[in-house]
């Protein structure tokens, strides 16, 4: 079967941080691949990822770049599908520059961006996305959000039977 979400980003330096959305993807059972390319490096590459993505039956796009971070921009000004962009914390200006390089796209390329190193809400995204078509999709993404109330009733249950002092030394 054919990747429902293409995740590319522009170094493999990314990988660490991109983990996460992979994970996601594959505990909701989404078929992915995972690709490296660089809007700069390696802009014929970038062009045959987006171009070809719809065809070979992607239908969201994750783009990971740190630094400039214009491959999540270019990728979406070559398709017409939905871009998530993930701007990559780095050293230089802790990841602005990415961060506004993402988000602030020219009128008619539209990136949904995510916070930074935001790879898992990046791909819970794409997973609500092809949910609203898939509905097994959308039920387990309703239980992992139902999990996720849950871990939130547990951790008040016990603040409020161990108290601030107690709680934060365990």
């Amino acid at each position: 079967m054919d990747a429902k979400v293409l995740v590319v980003m522009g170094s493999d330096s990314d990988l660490p941080v991109m983990k996460a959305a992979a994970d996601f993807l594959r505990k909701m059972e989404i078929p992915y691949r995972v690709h490296i390319s660089s809007a700069h490096r390696a802009p014929e590459k970038t062009a045959k990822l987006a171009g070809e993505a719809e065809a070979r039956g992607v239908e969201v796009i994750i783009a990971a770049a740190g630094g400039a971070a214009h491959l999540p921009g270019v990728i979406a000004a070559m398709t017409v599908l939905p871009v998530i962009g993930v701007p990559i914390k780095s050293d230089a200006l802790s990841g602005m520059d990415a961060l506004y390089s993402i988000a602030q796209m020219p009128a008619g390329i539209p990136v949904a961006t995510v916070a930074l190193n935001g790879a898992m809400n990046a791909a819970i995204l794409a997973a609500q996305i092809i949910g609203l078509h898939d509905g097994a999709l959308r039920e387990k993404l309703c239980a992992y959000k139902a999990g996720l109330a849950l871990q939130v009733e547990a951790k008040d249950q016990r603040l409020q039977e161990l108290g601030v002092d107690a709680y934060l030394q365990k």
